[in-house]
């Protein structure tokens, strides 16, 4: 039912003024006074009273017909007042005095008097107008009379731009049609004769209804018909008027039209307000519904991401070393492919989730909802926590690795070098105990006791030299041991077997040597030359001995120096050659004479020197042994020596361009900071400058993709160290990823900014305010203020923290106001800072960034939508309910966002709850985070 009870207003009605009213702020009075003259003379003309006749009749039978009954004669109907009360009692919906049911005159007279009662307690003066006259059956008065009601309950609470009455009715009618051909309603008579004006109101609100573009000026009949006939198919309005009547008068009356159009507006203007309420519930539940599907992307994005964080450390933080270079260099390899295949994309993923969640929070701010709370453990904070540990095991990690290959390197070089001596020592101790333990001096003649002794001594002499073998070899075992060799096993027990056979030689040597000088006194002759020539040819044996170890030892280097080093001490050696090579000659010609005296003298040899078992023989051979590794030792210097150079290529060349992009990163990184300081121009020219910004920077990303293939050659080479430059390539790459994600937050910034001013109405002029005031007070220039910073900031933006108000500083600029203010000692209220920083900081990290200050300071002085205007919005759709059915909300509200209405709202529990009645004021608080949804 419609409802047409309204302000009380004093209205005039008489036959005479045709009930028009001099109420509603002058319009209806003035109206009627012009049209005065016309409306007397012909109030009862034949056309306009039977136009007014079945128009009034079928209005009243509209609301009549709620209560079960109806009129057939207006004149007739009304005499004895009881239909008039139950018309009056249907409109207004109050009680009317109960009404007499005699039939005689008095009695009828009673009843209309208590009717008219009724319409002069609305506010309505009734001029001329009787009981009598109505229970008489006056048309005049009658048709006045029903007037005056229509004008009360329906035409008087039109309202439209503070325009009322017939004014406003007709101003809602121009303005629903203005957009239509062939319209233009400028009255309530001639402008409605053609029947479009009717059907462009239906259109205009029911398109579905009617098709508007078939209608044709030149046929007013059917255009009227039409629309007569949807209006009360489907709209649920009575056919009031005849299309013939309406065509058929040169000025169809004036109150029927505006009687029947008033019930258009009425249809209409209700589903108009739902309208409205329904589609603020819309726009509500779609932000809501957008918000929690990125709440649900950064949650999924975060697990994602903390999971890869999750399977990676432990890989990095394996240190489990292996047993060859040829495995650790394998794990050296799946460290590169991570680096360069796995690690990039999540860097990515990491740097679009940050942006992404302050795109989230910018968009909850705006629309007035509490800040997003990710799950325990997908903080922002708790990624950067795990990609810091990750960062750092990843740093070990790599060195680790490094390290490793060093030591197995060191490790085999040692292993082979430890087997080389021990293969050298255990050659030469062979058959040395079994020599000792002889007893030939016990048959030997004197001569051959002082050779045995003097070939003793130079055994001695030969065992003292190899004291400095055996001490390398035990030397190399304990740092094999030490540096957790493999077959450290194998080392010590053939370490330990060489040891064991030493002091055994030791133990027989001195045995042998306590033998020889217990019969050395029944021994007199001794060949000195013998003697002289096992003596220089013991020492000079053992030189070429370790001058052929030394030839075929192996050596490592990492540097041009140290092979440089190595070649010069290979140089001093041959420069000794001459020198060898002589004393080699005269060890041989005192072999020589000794074979010339023995001749000369007739001495009988026995062939071999006591004293020796180094013959000319074995001299010579290992001396051309030496003369033979001599080349091979130049050919393997100038072989490392050229690779030396060739590393020592790579790291000039690998430290020129590190030298060039670690600087240009650098610079970048204090390019970025002044330009997010400084943001001269518009946030539309920031965001362009800055995202030209980055594509230049995207274009430098060759140079580093250089520089990472040279530092491949470099860790191929193994090359560990470069002196040429302090730049590393980790250093590189931090320095790159942390580029990128600099301007990227810078870009978000900006652009969170637009999406704050947009949406607030920020200005320009505003947007710079702020940034100055916020630069003025950020004087470490870290894109944050401390508390009393902000605190500070916002007095000189003339912001009353006590009062929750900004004070008026009349057209003092923020610099004279900030002095006035600590001139005066003007101070914060503590309690209402400290809500305001729980607002900007709700993690208490004691910092405020720009974009939270922005965000404030827009909240503080923009209207949003709140949990009152929704509770409001539903109230309408329920008809002013207290609770919702499920059938309301899908007929207001799209299907999807009917569903996720019924699906969330709490069963309504009221005193007046129906079967299926849903509580939409619990879940409108929880909309805005008032209570949980």
């Amino acid at each position: 039912m419609v409802d047409y009870h309204a302000a009380n207003q004093s209205y005039q009605y008489g036959p005479n003024s045709g009930g028009n009213g001099a109420g509603g702020g002058g319009s209806m009075g003035d109206y009627m006074a012009q049209e005065d003259d016309w409306d007397r003379d012909l109030l009862l003309d034949p056309a306009w009273e039977k136009q007014q006749r079945k128009t009034f009749t079928a209005w009243c039978n509209s609301h009549l017909r709620k209560a079960g009954t109806q009129i057939e004669n207006i004149d007739e109907d009304f005499r004895d007042g009881l239909k008039l009360m139950l018309l009056l009692e249907v409109i207004s919906g109050e009680r009317l005095p109960k009404p007499e049911r005699g039939k005689m005159r008095v009695h009828k007279i009673n009843n209309v008097n208590k009717a008219l009662d009724f319409i002069a307690s609305k506010g309505v003066k009734l001029v001329s107008i009787g009981a009598e006259e109505i229970v008489d059956g006056n048309a005049k008065m009658t048709l006045g009379m029903i007037w005056t009601i229509i004008l009360r309950f329906a035409i008087q609470d039109i309202s439209v731009e503070e325009t009322s009455a017939k004014e406003g009715l007709l101003l809602w009618c121009q303005r629903k049609t203005a957009p239509y051909k062939n319209v233009n309603v400028q009255n309530f008579h001639i402008s409605w004769k053609d029947g479009l004006a009717f059907n462009a109101l239906i259109h205009r609100h029911r398109p579905e209804l009617i098709e508007y573009d078939k209608l044709r000026k030149d046929d007013p009949v059917t255009n009227l018909n039409n629309a007569f006939e949807v209006a009360e198919k489907y709209l649920d309005i009575p056919k009031m008027l005849d299309a013939e009547d309406i065509v058929g008068t040169l000025r169809p009356d004036e109150k029927a039209i505006m009687t029947y159009v008033s019930c258009f507006y009425h249809a209409f203007s209700g589903a108009q307000k739902a309208e409205t309420a329904a589609n603020r519930i819309c726009k509500v539940l779609a932000v809501n519904q957008e918000n929690e599907h990125l709440m649900e992307d950064y949650e999924r994005l975060a697990s994602d991401l903390l999971e890869w964080i999750r399977r990676t450390i432990p890989w990095l933080e394996d240190r489990v070393p292996q047993k060859t270079i040829q495995e650790m260099q394998q794990k050296l390899e799946d460290f590169r492919d991570y680096r360069r295949v796995h690690k990039p994309p999540k860097v990515q993923e990491k740097c679009q989730l940050e942006i992404n969640f302050n795109t989230l929070q910018t968009k909850l701010r705006l629309s007035n909802r509490p800040a997003f709370m990710p799950s325990e453990g997908k903080m922002v904070s708790d990624i950067n926590n795990g990609w810091q540990h990750l960062e750092q095991a990843e740093k070990g990690y790599e060195e680790w690795l490094l390290n490793e290959i060093r030591r197995l390197e060191r490790l085999d070089h040692l292993a082979e070098k430890f087997r080389q001596k021990a293969s050298i020592h255990e050659a030469w101790t062979d058959g040395k105990e079994a020599m000792l333990k002889h007893r030939d001096y016990e048959t030997a003649t004197l001569s051959d006791i002082k050779a045995l002794i003097r070939k003793h001594e130079a055994f001695e002499s030969d065992l003292a030299a190899h004291q400095d073998r055996v001490e390398q070899i035990a030397a190399i075992a304990q740092e094999l041991n030490e540096l957790d060799y493999y077959d450290s096993h194998n080392v010590n027990t053939r370490c330990q077997k060489i040891c064991d056979q030493w002091d055994a030689l030791g133990s027989l040597t001195q045995s042998r040597r306590e033998a020889l000088e217990k019969t050395e006194k029944q021994l007199e002759t001794i060949d000195q030359l013998h003697l002289e020539y096992a003596k220089r040819a013991a020492p000079f044996n053992n030189w070429m001995e370790s001058a052929m170890e030394d030839l075929q030892d192996m050596f490592i280097v990492h540097t041009i120096e140290e092979i440089e080093g190595l070649i010069s001490a290979h140089d001093q050696f041959k420069s000794t050659l001459p020198d060898a090579d002589r004393e080699r000659e005269a060890i041989l010609a005192i072999h020589k004479e000794a074979q010339r005296i023995a001749e000369s003298n007739h001495i009988k040899l026995s062939g071999s020197n006591p004293y020796t078992t180094v013959t000319p023989q074995i001299i010579n051979s290992k001396w051309e042994k030496v003369q033979q590794l001599v080349p091979k030792r130049d050919h393997a210097l100038l072989e490392e020596q050229s690779k030396q150079q060739s590393n020592e290529r790579l790291r000039r060349q690998f430290a020129s361009q590190a030298n060039i992009v670690g600087p240009w990163i650098q610079t970048k990184m204090e390019e970025i900071g002044r330009i997010s300081i400084e943001m001269n121009g518009t946030l539309e020219d920031q965001l362009n400058h800055l995202k030209r910004y980055e594509r230049s920077i995207v274009d430098y990303k060759p140079n580093l993709d250089l520089l990472e293939q040279q530092h491949q050659l470099i860790q191929e080479a193994l090359i560990f160290d470069n002196k040429h430059t302090n730049y590393t390539m980790e250093h590189i790459r931090v320095g790159w990823e942390q580029l990128l994600t600099t301007i990227a937050r810078t870009i978000n910034e900006v652009e969170n900014q637009i999406l704050t001013r947009d949406a607030k109405g920020i200005s320009q002029e505003q947007m710079q305010e702020f940034r100055a005031s916020f630069n003025h007070f950020d004087k470490d220039h870290g894109g944050a203020l401390g508390p009393e910073e902000f605190k500070a900031c916002l007095i000189s933006l003339g912001y009353d923290v006590e009062n929750d108000r900004q004070k008026q500083t009349g057209s003092m600029d923020s610099d004279d106001f900030r002095a006035l203010l600590i001139s005066t000692g003007y101070s914060l209220g503590d309690a209402e800072f400290n809500r305001i920083m729980s607002v900007v900081d709700p993690n208490h990290s004691g910092l405020v960034t720009f974009q939270a200050f922005i965000d404030f300071m827009s909240r503080e002085t923009t209207d949003t939508d709140t949990a009152d205007q929704v509770i409001a919005s539903f109230k309408v759709l329920a008809g002013d309910k207290n609770f919702i059915t499920a059938e309301e909300l899908r007929r207001e509200l799209p299907p999807d966002q009917a569903e996720y209405c019924i699906a969330r709202m709490a069963p309504y529990q009221g005193p007046d709850a129906v079967p299926g009645a849903l509580d939409y004021k619990s879940f409108s608080t929880a909309l805005y985070g008032e209570s949980d949804l």
